[in-house]
C-alpha cells in the first residue's frame, strides 16, 4: 500500500509549500511594519537605561514627531533621606521612526518633594 503524501514529489512541494507560508508575504509585510506606541515607549526605556545606567520611573510625555519620536521619562538621580529630598531629573528622548534612540538630554532637575510652579519656572 503506497502513500501519496511520503513521495518524493509531494515531499518536495510540501517543502516548498512550508517554505512560502514561513517566508511569504505576510511574514515579510509583519517585519516591515512600524512599532506601535507602546513598543516604542518599552524600547525607548530600555535603550535608555543601557545607556545611563538610570532607570526611568515614569514617562511625562511622549509623541510622535516628523523625525521619528519623543518623550520624557523621569529618573531618579541621587537618593536621600528622606525621599522627598531625592533628586531627580526629567530627560527628554529622541527616536527614530522604528524607535531606536537617536540622542538624549537631560532638560531639567529637581527634589522628588518639590512640585513645579503653575507659571512653568
Amino acid at each position: 500500500m503506497s502513500n501519496a503524501k511520503d513521495t518524493p514529489k509531494s515531499q518536495s512541494s510540501r517543502k516548498s509549500h512550508d517554505a512560502h507560508e514561513s517566508h511569504g508575504d505576510g511574514e515579510q509585510a509583519a517585519d516591515d511594519r512600524r512599532p506601535t506606541p507602546m513598543e516604542v515607549l518599552r524600547q525607548a526605556r530600555a535603550q535608555f537605561m543601557e545607556l545611563t545606567g538610570l532607570v526611568s520611573e515614569a514617562v511625562s510625555s511622549f509623541e510622535q514627531t516628523k523625525d521619528g519620536w519623543s518623550l520624557e521619562v523621569e529618573v531618579l538621580e541621587l537618593a536621600r533621606v528622606p525621599d522627598t529630598m531625592s533628586l531627580m531629573a526629567g530627560y527628554r528622548v529622541e527616536l527614530d521612526p522604528d524607535g531606536q534612540l537617536t540622542g538624549y538630554r537631560r532638560v531639567r532637575r529637581y527634589e522628588r518633594g518639590r512640585a513645579d510652579r503653575r507659571d512653568g519656572r
